[in-house]
C-alpha cells in the first residue's frame, strides 16, 4: 500500500475491500494461455497440430485437442474450455484467435505466452515423435494421438491409462 498517496487522498475516494487470495482469483476469473504445436503423421507433407490451452497461473492443462490448424479445430477447443468462464485469453497472433474470440477478452503478444511455449519445450524433450528432426515419427493419426494423448492425461491429469 502506497501510505504517501494515502496521506494526501479524502477518506471518500478510497475504498478497501479485504478477502483472502483465493476468493479474489475467483472474482477476477480464470485467464488461459492457447497456443497450437506443430507435429507430422508420415511425412512432413502431413501435419498435425496439437492444440492446447493452460491456466495462466498455474500452468494447468485445461484442455487439448488434435487436429489441422484449422478454424474447426480451435472452435473444438474453445468449446473444451466453454465450462471453465474464462474471462481473458493470452494467444500468439494467429488468425483463428483473432476471428473467434472477442477482442475484450483477447490479449495478443509473447509476454504473456512463455509458460505455454516452456510446456511445449517439455514435450518435443519427451516424447520424441514431437522432435522435428527425427526418424521416431507416427504412421497413423490415431497412434499419433493416441501416444502423445496418453502423456498429457498422465502427466498432467494424473490419470494412469
Amino acid at each position: 500500500m502506497n501510505q504517501a498517496v494515502l496521506k494526501y487522498l479524502p477518506p471518500e475516494h478510497v475504498e478497501v475491500e479485504i478477502c483472502r487470495a483465493d476468493e479474489l482469483a475467483q472474482r477476477r476469473g480464470l485467464t488461459s494461455e492457447l497456443d497450437e504445436m506443430w507435429s507430422y503423421v508420415g511425412k512432413k507433407a502431413e501435419p498435425r497440430w496439437l492444440w492446447h490451452a493452460i491456466d495462466h497461473h498455474s500452468g494447468t492443462v485445461l484442455a487439448y485437442v488434435f487436429g489441422r490448424r484449422k478454424d474447426a479445430v480451435f472452435l473444438q477447443l474453445k468449446g473444451l474450455l466453454e465450462p471453465f468462464g474464462i474471462r481473458r485469453f493470452y494467444t500468439d497472433g494467429w488468425g483463428a484467435y483473432e476471428r473467434h474470440i472477442d477482442p475484450a477478452q483477447h490479449h495478443v503478444g509473447k509476454e504473456n505466452t512463455q509458460r505455454i511455449e516452456s510446456k511445449h519445450i517439455n514435450l518435443r524433450t519427451r516424447i520424441k515423435r514431437l522432435v522435428r528432426r527425427t526418424i521416431c515419427f507416427s504412421k497413423t493419426t490415431t497412434m499419433h494421438d493416441l501416444v502423445i494423448g496418453l502423456f498429457i492425461n498422465r502427466d498432467e491429469f494424473g490419470l494412469l491409462i
